[in-house]
């Protein structure tokens, strides 16, 4: 299942701006290897969860995975060919704001090789601009 929040004080709510540099979460907390964020953007759960698939199974299960970002803003969507107005959409997915330098996956316990080559294969799921580091 994808990830998403159990509970939301409101069940909609705004987008809000983007702002551009994450200076706080831009370090490795607990793994070896990790893969930042370049640039701002959004990234849906299900993006989120292709490169964890994604990366395990280039390391083969062996080393751990952290995943750094959670989806906790809800994006809605009107049905096709409705009319304006009648209030906003329903939920139609998850999505977890980024900011340029925001670590995303951290991996630890395999090759560093290995693991270069997961984070790689990873960030190709996601549809922004990614950095490996460690």
């Amino acid at each position: 299942m994808f990830l998403q929040p159990r509970k939301t004080k409101y069940k909609k709510t705004r987008k809000g701006k983007l702002k551009k540099l994450e200076f706080k979460a831009n370090s490795i907390r607990f793994g070896e290897l990790g893969l930042k964020a370049e640039v701002a953007g959004l990234i849906s759960a299900r993006q989120i969860e292709a490169a964890r698939r994604t990366i395990a199974r280039k390391i083969k299960r062996k080393g751990k995975i952290w995943i750094c970002i959670f989806p906790d803003l809800p994006v809605t969507a009107k049905p096709t060919e409705s009319r304006m107005g009648k209030g906003k959409g329903a939920v139609s997915h998850w999505v977890a704001r980024v900011r340029g330098g925001t670590t995303l996956f951290e991996v630890c316990g395999v090759p560093t090789h290995i693991g270069i080559e997961a984070l790689k294969a990873g960030s190709k799921k996601l549809p922004i601009k990614t950095k490996i580091f460690d």
